[in-house]
């Protein structure tokens, strides 16, 4: 799950399947060359798309690595719910109370409760945003970027994670009768013909599915019930087939084996702009190696964690909080020293980037299931998303407006 990126990427086309709006609330931008931007937030790019995303990223990342995150970060976060217990991207004045014109989103409500639960102590703030992720729930079981919206696999995925960080059963939290793995199972390709086993992000015009990595990667961290930072499974048998989807395990499996086909040729996801040459996807890569690892196919997401671990760092350096949190994700997925990422403290620098830490605190089991997610699902999901914003419900992150293809 990237905006998961950088403010520079929201003005890029994303291909992730972008879901509705992403104007955050009609309180001003702040400009990253004038008035200074909160104290307590991570990064230095202007936080109007992103910035309960990137700050949970932030947050939760530092909590699995064993950092105690500072009070007034995580204050900073709390202090952004809306009274539904909703979150917006960015609310420049939290004083004033949220109205219709205050744009909040499905991702961000459940980045930041995936972060708030990790923390612990914030019951009253993720009871209340998982109340609204429910009030929000489709009829088809899944959810869109806002209230209303299609049903995406990302959103979708990424509010998984939420519930079952804060301790929810999702398949039992139902709308009609249906659960999110039921509108996942509806949105992944079957196994014959191109796209086999993949997830897209969302029908297309036509009503067709087109596979799509980022959101095969998300898919697969959403069947397993897991979120942004979830740990590495039990390890699965690399050369399974392709079988008849009917439940969430066999829908995890099927994408599993989607993403290590994409990725065996060079190890990486590839992302084509619009007019320019295919390259690295750096974010979405990061996605797929902890979905990787978490379905237990830990050769693939090693091989790839290290090609992250050789070509990353000057895209986490260019891209903020959030880029160093995805990458932390994946190094905790496949065993690796986020201390020691290629040669750099992945930790050290995302730290950086926001305010000072209170303290170094005992690092969490690998195993421990308070987990989370970030895009997570990639920049580029959250990214796409803020771009299709202006053009309406469509292929989220190919963006959230992301239609990637592989």
């Amino acid at each position: 799950m990237n905006v998961r990126r950088s403010a520079a990427v929201l003005a890029a086309v994303a291909v992730i399947g972008a879901a509705a709006p992403a104007a955050a609330d009609s309180s001003p931008s702040p400009s990253t060359s004038g008035p200074a931007l909160p104290a307590a937030l991570y990064g230095d790019s202007d936080p109007q798309y992103d910035g309960v995303w990137r700050q949970s990223l932030a947050l939760l990342a530092q909590h699995t690595a064993g950092v105690e995150p500072p009070k007034a970060a995580v204050d900073w976060l709390t202090g952004q719910q809306c009274a539904d217990g909703s979150f917006a991207p960015y609310r420049a004045d939290p004083s004033r109370a949220c109205d219709d014109g205050t744009t909040v989103d499905t991702n961000q409500t459940a980045a930041a409760v995936q972060a708030l639960a990790a923390l612990g102590g914030h019951d009253a703030v993720t009871e209340k945003a998982v109340a609204w992720l429910k009030s929000v729930q489709n009829k088809d079981g899944g959810w869109g970027y806002t209230a209303g919206g299609a049903s995406d696999t990302n959103s979708t995925s990424v509010v998984i994670g939420a519930l079952a960080a804060a301790g929810e059963k999702p398949a039992e939290v139902t709308k009609n009768g249906k659960s999110a793995h039921d509108a996942l199972l509806g949105l992944e390709l079957d196994c014959e013909g191109d796209g086999a086993g993949a997830f897209a992000f969302q029908p297309d015009k036509k009503g067709e599915l087109i596979a799509n990595a980022d959101a095969t990667a998300a898919g697969v961290l959403g069947s397993l019930g897991a979120g942004m930072a979830a740990g590495p499974g039990k390890t699965a048998t690399a050369d399974t087939a392709c079988e008849k989807a009917d439940s969430p395990e066999q829908a995890a499996a099927n994408g599993a084996a989607y993403l290590r086909t994409a990725l065996a040729k060079d190890g990486h996801l590839v992302s084509a702009l619009p007019g320019a040459e295919d390259q690295p996807d750096y974010g979405n890569t990061a996605d797929a190696v902890v979905a990787l690892a978490a379905q237990g196919s830990t050769e693939q997401a090693g091989t790839s964690a290290a090609w992250l671990e050789k070509n990353a760092a000057d895209w986490a350096a260019q891209s903020g909080p959030a880029a160093y949190a995805q990458l932390i994700f994946a190094a905790r997925a496949t065993g690796s020293d986020p201390r020691a990422f290629g040669g750099t403290d992945l930790v050290e620098q995302l730290t950086a980037t926001g305010p000072a830490p209170e303290k170094t605190a005992k690092t969490p089991q690998a195993d421990e299931k308070k987990d989370d997610s970030g895009s997570g699902f990639g920049v580029w999901w959250f990214v796409g998303v803020c771009l299709v914003a202006g053009i309406g419900i469509g292929f989220l992150f190919s963006g959230r407006a992301k239609k990637r293809q592989p």
